[in-house]
């Protein structure tokens, strides 16, 4: 029983209807009558575009001779057939170009059309241009008009931003059909335009055709499918649908004022041309009753209008049937910007103008002052006001470029944003959806001034009065007073800092509680001296999880005055929890604010700040480089490092963070001369992070030159074997004899390994970070000791190839930060082809076959498009392949293993036939013999199923060893490809099994 029929028996076995079969696409060519009931059903499945892709895709399958040559598709019956149902769907669409151009790719669409223009009886290689309209048969006519309507349709659809891939043939694999897809659309629009006025030439002609018109039904379709219409006779021309002149006149007119327009952006005069054919448009629109045939958006062709009229000065504003789009554009051309103001304020009440056109106004006036043109500053300013009183109005948010005007107030301005407000409400129906609106910004408005006396002007109005209750009023004009009384962050702490009254209203509970909710620098001074005035007491314990670092603690605590202290303590732990969490803006603020406050006082406090602020901008840009950015660092930053580096000033509490991020920063955008040059002795000798970074610049500096150095990288060495090594210590047994005890934390390196691995974790230069791993895999090799298993990397040979004391190694330590290494590499960047081989060596020598077997794979999928390219003989060398064949055989993946005993320079015969002999085999067995094309391993694979009596097994082989291109009387080139072929067809199904 088949499938189909097992899903119905059960359907009826449980009580419910079965789902219904989808029809394929051949169905259709068994039945004739077939496709016209399925189109009539009201949710065909599949759908009427499904179908037309169908059709024209099985229609055009390229096919693939013998000698393995691509050939074009066969012009047989079938496809005929196929490409006449495509057509009859689209004659059951009436033709719709929006229906068919919204489910069908240009392509797909093109191969319709022509396909019409074939059956149609267009004459072949002749130019539409040339052809007279009035002599052709009706239908075939029409097909020359479709066609060009589409044309320059899909010319002006091109134009806009580009949609959603929508299904076409799929005559390729699924990784290139976009590619394929997209290349077929531009060629076909690159004919498209170059043809564009032939098109426009014809459509303009069939304006002068006054008869009525017809169009292919499915009838005529099947009639031409008949012999006699095959013979070339054409009687069924006229038996198609019929479209009256006045129709297509109307549609036409419409296409060819949208390709007119889509010109004029090139040509003024062609705006003058698209206003009459809309204009045409419009006039017979209102002559037909029903408009059938007449596909077109009404909305869109207003939108047309308005824009040809705005754009040629074809508008009056006297009128009475003019648009407010009319007026305004009118009245901008005239240069009459007192009245563009006027209206723009009536409209406030009116609403007849959308927010877009208005804020495309105040955009387009914008964009001629910052071209130069003078005396249209202030027009700008009003109009930006009216709109954010409109904005205000609908409850929207206020523009930017209105808050920028708050910035700078005047007197003048505030009286007349506060005429806009009066003259923008409606005061007799006013509902109190706008009173609250108007309300909210006249609060804002006040909020956004810093002058208490332009506050005033806008508090002793009459609308503020009206709209706003008295409470309301009272608590705004207090919360001013209290916010101008609020000294600058950078004034030094006076006895008036304590003036400002406590609000009896506010404990200090809450205010504690805003205190360490508060991101603001202004508003933390301004909780601060409300709590001291209401108690004497340390405040920056508030909160237990306010942390600055021991260096610093002494000196902030060291401050006499208690609010200053409590200030700058708590700017810089909230300044230091922003940056840790990368809330580089917040950060700033707050380190800003604290550096202004401490330079008036303490010279030791502003170069704390100073660093901790260079550290906040070195962690900024490495995130923003961590993120994907390529910009390198600004010069001024640079220098800023540096100087830090050559610090030297006493008594300065400097945290040892900024030094080794310094460094850090320092390698990753290569300033290596700097490292390796210029930096004084004293700081190498004093700071363990510089010294370690000077030697990897050293290293990496002299790596791509001839001869590779041995000299600064075995100074590197060295020191890298200090910081792994472990301090032994004699103590002396019970029994009296003397054993040695290893000190895990020891002091013999210049600094200790855990903090060493932390500083590797801030690099991302991929040189240092290659350089470091070949340093520790030879130092991992040493230490192991096991030369069959050991781990490969890149420059190894720069390193010592022994140590003095290899017992003094943390074996383990060692072991541990080459895996943290290698992996935290791969992070950073995953296709990088070296550290993969390494990690897949890691976990090789360590036995976990399948994980090494996966980092294998990925090292040649990302050297080879994905296995789509041969693999680069250094990347898959013998040992690689080697330790891959190890890796399938300890997994029992046996057929695998023969399968790459083939890609060694020297087939491995001897381990694919052990393998093969294996009948406890986890893999797929004979699914993998279509990958061998070594014809003496098929013919052992023959040997041994017929041997066990495998006889379907023996078929599969035979069948494997039979194909003509792994004939050993072929060209060695048909031999090569064959097995580059199966190669890659190989490796991408190791893909899928083990990554």
């Amino acid at each position: 029983m088949s499938a189909e029929a097992a899903d119905r028996v059960a359907a009826v076995i449980i009580g419910r209807p079965s789902t219904p079969l989808q029809i394929s696409w051949f169905e259709f060519l068994l039945d004739n009558s077939l496709l016209e009931k399925h189109l009539q059903k009201p949710n065909a499945d599949p759908a009427p575009m499904q179908l037309i892709v169908q059709f024209l895709e099985q229609a055009s399958k390229q096919s693939v001779n013998e000698q393995n040559l691509v050939q074009a598709p066969a012009d047989n019956r079938r496809n005929r057939t196929l490409k006449l149902l495509a057509l009859k769907v689209a004659a059951h669409m009436k033709w719709d170009l929006d229906v068919l151009e919204k489910g069908l790719t240009i392509p797909v669409l093109n191969m319709l059309l022509n396909e019409l223009l074939c059956v149609s009886k267009v004459p072949p290689g002749v130019k539409h241009v040339d052809l007279d309209l009035s002599t052709l048969p009706p239908t075939t006519a029409m097909a020359v008009i479709i066609y060009n309507r589409w044309a320059v349709r899909t010319i002006v659809l091109s134009s806009f931003p580009e949609k959603l891939t929508k299904p076409g043939p799929h005559q390729m694999n699924m990784l290139s059909i976009v590619q394929q897809e997209k290349e077929m659309t531009d060629n076909i629009l690159t004919v498209l335009k170059e043809q564009a006025a032939d098109s426009i030439s014809v459509l303009e002609g069939a304006l002068r055709l006054k008869r009525d018109f017809y169009v292919h039904t499915l009838r005529t379709l099947e009639l031409l499918a008949a012999d006699a219409a095959a013979n070339g006779e054409t009687e069924s021309s006229t038996a198609g649908l019929c479209i009256s002149a006045d129709e297509l006149h109307c549609q036409v007119h419409y296409d060819l004022g949208g390709i007119f327009f889509h010109q004029g952006c090139t040509d003024q005069s062609a705006y003058e041309k698209a206003r009459e054919h809309f204009r045409q448009t419009k006039e017979i629109l209102k002559k037909l009753s029903v408009t059938v045939h007449v596909h077109l958006d009404e909305k869109r062709l207003a939108g047309y209008w308005n824009a040809c009229r705005a754009l040629t000065g074809d508008c009056d504003p006297s009128d009475p049937h003019t648009t407010p789009y009319d007026q305004i554009n009118s009245l901008i051309r005239a240069h009459n910007h007192q009245a563009v103001i006027e209206a723009f304020i009536k409209d406030n009440t009116s609403h007849s103008l959308p927010n877009h056109f208005r804020r495309s106004v105040l955009r387009e006036f914008m964009y001629k002052v910052q071209q130069g043109e003078s005396g249209l500053g202030e027009f700008c300013h009003k109009l930006c006001i009216c709109n954010a009183v409109r904005d205000a109005l609908e409850g929207e948010v206020l523009s930017v470029r209105f808050q920028q005007l708050l910035l700078k107030p005047s007197r003048k301005m505030l009286d007349f944003i506060l005429e806009v407000c009066t003259r923008s409400l409606k005061r007799d129906c006013l509902s109190e959806m706008s009173r609250r609106n108007m309300a909210g910004f006249l609060k804002t408005l006040c909020e956004g001034l810093e002058d208490l006396s332009l506050v005033f002007v806008v508090s002793s109005h009459q609308l503020f009065l009206d709209l706003l209750k008295e409470e309301e009023r009272k608590v705004l004009v207090e919360r001013m007073r209290k916010r101008s009384a609020t000294i600058s962050l950078s004034a030094k702490p006076l006895p008036s800092f304590y003036d400002i009254p406590a609000s009896a209203s506010v404990n200090i509970g809450q205010l504690e509680q805003q205190l360490i909710l508060s991101l603001d620098p202004r508003r933390i001074r301004q909780i601060l001296i409300e709590l001291h005035g209401m108690a004497e007491r340390p405040f920056w314990r508030v909160n237990s999880k306010w942390e600055v670092p021991p260096d610093y603690i002494s000196v902030i605590l060291g401050i006499k005055d208690n609010l200053t202290r409590d200030l700058v303590y708590i700017l810089m732990a909230k300044g230091l929890h922003c940056s840790s969490i990368k809330d580089f803006v917040h950060a700033r603020q707050l380190f800003s604010a604290c550096l202004e406050l401490v330079t008036e006082f303490s010279p030791k406090l502003r170069q704390v700040m100073l660093n901790e602020i260079l550290l906040l901008e070195v962690r900024a840009h490495e995130s923003l480089a961590a993120e994907g950015s390529k910009d390198r660092p600004p010069p001024d930053l640079v220098s800023r490092v540096r100087g830090y580096l050559e610090m030297r000033i006493h008594d300065l509490p400097l945290r040892q963070v900024v030094g080794e991020e310094c460094v850090a920063f320092m390698l990753n955008w290569r300033e290596t001369d700097y490292l390796t040059l210029q930096v004084p002795p004293s700081l190498v000798m004093n700071n363990p992070y510089i010294k370690v970074g000077q030697l990897l610049a050293s290293t990496c500096k002299e790596l791509p030159g001839p001869k590779e150095s041995r000299r600064t990288a075995k100074e590197l060495w060295d020191v890298v074997v200090q910081i792994c090594s472990v301090s032994v210590q004699h103590k002396r047994n019970s029994d009296g004899r003397v054993g040695l005890i290893k000190q895990r934390e020891s002091s013999l390196g210049i600094m200790h390994r855990s903090k060493f691995i932390t500083f590797i974790k801030k690099l991302r230069e991929p040189l240092v970070l290659t350089t470091l791993i070949s340093l520790f895999v030879r130092l991992h090799s040493i230490v192991r000791d096991d030369i069959v298993n050991e781990v490969t990397a890149e420059h190894l040979s720069i390193w010592p190839s022994t140590l003095p004391n290899i017992q003094a190694v943390d074996v383990e330590a060692v072991a541990v930060t080459v895996k943290e290494l290698v992996s935290y590499a791969l992070i950073l960047n995953p296709n990088n082809q070296s550290w993969l081989i390494t990690q897949a060596d890691i976990y090789f020598v360590t036995s976990q076959y399948s994980a090494a077997l996966n980092f294998y794979l990925q090292a040649g999928a990302v050297c080879s498009d994905f296995f789509t390219k041969p693999v680069p003989p250094d990347a898959y060398t013998d040992q690689v392949l080697k330790r891959m064949i190890k890796c399938c055989s300890m997994m029992n993946c046996h057929t695998q293993v023969a399968v790459l005993c083939q890609f060694l320079r020297e087939v491995d015969y001897m381990t694919a036939f052990k393998a093969l002999q294996e009948q406890n085999s986890h893999d797929a067995m004979d699914s993998f013999y279509d990958y061998i094309w070594d014809v003496t391993i098929l013919e052992y694979l023959t040997h041994i199923h017929h041997k066990r009596g495998e006889t379907e097994k023996r078929q599969i082989a035979i069948k494997a060893i039979g194909q003509t291109e792994l004939n050993t009387s072929n060209p060695e080139e048909v031999l090569q490809l064959a097995a580059q072929k199966r190669k890659k067809r190989f490796l991408q199904a190791m893909l899928k099994l083990y990554c």
